[in-house]
C-alpha cells in the first residue's frame, strides 16, 4: 500500500503531468486510499503547501544546486520540493525523516541515481534554513518570500498597490476558512449555531447576515444538518454578491452562469421561495448539481435552461434582476486551487472579449428599472473595471451602484467593488452593480 509521502508525489505528478485541479485530484486520490484521518491530513498539507510556496522552494533548491532546476528529473524535482517544504514549513516533521523519505522517493521512483544528491540537497536547506534574496529588488524579493511569479507580484503592485498586493499574497497560503450559508427557508441562524455547538463544532458568525465560519469538523456533507439541508457551503463573498443583486419575494431573477448553484440558492432563500429564478449553465450535466442541491434545500423556484451565456437567447425572459458571474481567471481564489498563481499572465487575454459578451447578453434581459449585477473571483482589472467601463460606454441607459451595506475599509474604486482576502477576510472578488435607468 503507498504511504502518505508516496501519495502526494504522486498527486503532484499528476496535477503538473495533466494541468488537474488540486483540489479534485487531492479529493479523487484520498477517496480510493485507506487513509485514517491523520494520514490524510498529512497528504493534503503536503500537496497544497508544494504547491503554495513552490516559488520558495525553488529558490532554496536553487542555490544549492549545481545544475538547473530546469535539467532535473521530473521525480528528483517533486521529491526534492517534498523534502524541502518539509524541512522549512512543518515543524513537526523530524529533518531526518524529510531527508530519508524524499532519498526513498527518488528511489522506488526509477531514480535511484539521485539519492546522493536529493541528501546532501536537503541536508544543506536544513543547515542554512530559508533563504531570501536582497530586498534592493522588491517584486524579486516578495516572488520567494510570497511564492508568486514576479510577474503577478509586479502586475498587482500595479493593479492595487504595494500594500495591497502584500496582503493580498500573504492570505494565500494555508486552508481558507470554511463559510457557509444559513438556509433561511428550513432554519434560523441562532438555531443552526446551537446545532453545531452540540457536535462539538466550533462556530462564529459571519462578516454578512446568515453566514457562519466553520472549524474543523471533517467532511461537512456528513453532517446531520447538511444532509437535512439547513446550509450550503458558500464564501462570504459570494453572499456579498448576492446581497448587492438585492432580490426580491416574487419578482424574476435570472443567473446567467449558475453552475454549481451556491448564488441561486442564495437568491431563493432572500425571494422566501417565491417569484423565479431562472438558472443556466452551457453544460446538463452542471445543471444537474444546481437541481440536487435545490432538492436538498427545500428551494422550489428555479427553472433551468441549457444556455451558452455569449450568446443570446430568446428563451429567457426579462427579468428584474440579472445576475452574470462569469468565468475567469480565479485570480481571487489562489488559496483555494494554489496553481492558479503559476498561471501565465499573458493567457488572460482572451477573457476579458468572452466577459464583456456575456455583459451585454445579460443587459439585454434587464427589465426597466431593473438590476444587473457582473462579477468575478478574480483579482484583475483588466477582467473586472476595464469590461465595465468598456460596458457603459455603449449602455448609457445603466447608470452604477455602489451598494451601501458594505464592511468597512472595503476597496471601492470608481464604484465598483473589490474584496480582498485581507481586508475583508473573504476570496478575492469584484462587483459591479448597474441600474437600468
Amino acid at each position: 500500500m503507498k504511504n502518505a509521502r508516496q501519495t502526494a508525489f504522486d498527486i503532484l505528478t499528476k496535477i503538473r503531468r495533466d494541468s488537474s485541479y488540486s483540489n479534485l485530484t487531492v479529493d479523487n486520490a484520498l477517496a480510493d486510499s485507506s487513509f485514517n484521518a491523520t494520514d490524510s491530513s498529512f497528504v493534503s498539507a503536503l500537496v497544497y503547501g508544494v504547491l503554495e510556496r513552490s516559488h520558495t522552494l525553488d529558490y532554496q533548491l536553487s542555490i544549492n544546486l549545481k545544475q538547473p532546476l530546469k535539467k532535473l528529473k521530473p521525480q528528483v524535482y517533486t521529491a526534492l520540493q517534498l523534502g524541502a517544504y518539509q524541512i522549512l514549513f512543518m515543524d513537526k516533521v523530524p529533518v531526518s525523516a524529510a531527508v530519508n523519505e524524499s532519498v526513498k522517493l527518488v528511489k522506488s521512483n526509477g531514480c535511484s541515481f539521485a539519492g546522493g544528491l536529493v541528501n546532501a540537497v536537503l541536508r544543506n536547506i536544513s543547515k542554512n534554513g530559508q533563504c531570501l534574496p536582497d530586498e534592493s529588488d522588491k517584486a524579486a524579493y516578495y516572488s520567494v518570500a510570497y511564492s508568486f511569479p514576479v510577474e503577478l507580484v509586479k502586475f498587482w503592485i500595479k493593479s492595487y498597490g504595494e500594500d495591497n498586493a502584500k496582503g493580498i499574497m500573504s492570505c494565500c497560503s494555508g486552508r481558507p476558512p470554511l463559510t457557509v450559508r444559513v438556509n433561511t427557508l428550513k432554519t434560523d441562524i441562532d438555531s443552526l449555531i446551537n446545532e453545531f455547538r452540540a457536535t462539538g463544532i466550533e462556530i462564529e458568525k459571519g462578516v454578512i447576515e446568515n453566514s457562519l465560519n466553520i472549524g474543523k469538523c471533517g467532511s461537512v456533507e456528513k453532517l446531520d444538518s447538511f444532509i437535512n439541508g439547513k446550509f450550503h457551503v458558500q464564501d462570504a463573498a459570494s453572499q456579498i454578491c448576492v446581497a448587492a443583486l438585492d432580490p426580491k419575494p416574487d419578482q424574476t431573477v435570472v443567473d446567467l452562469c449558475a453552475a454549481p448553484g451556491g448564488k441561486s440558492f442564495t437568491i431563493a432563500q432572500k425571494m422566501k421561495n417565491t417569484g423565479e429564478i431562472i438558472a443556466c449553465d452551457i453544460h446538463n450535466h452542471r445543471l444537474d448539481l444546481i437541481r440536487d442541491g435545490a432538492s436538498r434545500l427545500g428551494i422550489t423556484n428555479i427553472t433551468y435552461i441549457c444556455n451558452d451565456a455569449t450568446c443570446y437567447s430568446p428563451d429567457i425572459p426579462l427579468a428584474d434582476r440579472v445576475l452574470c458571474d462569469v468565468p475567469c481567471s480565479g485570480l481571487g481564489i489562489i488559496r483555494r486551487k494554489p496553481e492558479i498563481r503559476n498561471k501565465p499572465l499573458i493567457e488572460l487575454k482572451t477573457l476579458p472579449p468572452i466577459q464583456l459578451k456575456i455583459l451585454e447578453n445579460a443587459s439585454g434581459y434587464v427589465k426597466s428599472g431593473g438590476r444587473l449585477v457582473y462579477s468575478t473571483c478574480a483579482l484583475n482589472p483588466k477582467e473586472n473595471e476595464n469590461v465595465c467601463k468598456k460596458f457603459l460606454e455603449s449602455h448609457p441607459e445603466f447608470k452604477v451602484v455602489t451598494p451601501s451595506f458594505l464592511p468597512d475599509d472595503t476597496f471601492v474604486r470608481d464604484g465598483f467593488v473589490t474584496l480582498m482576502p485581507h481586508i475583508n477576510g473573504t476570496d478575492g472578488f469584484f462587483i459591479a452593480v448597474f441600474d437600468k435607468e
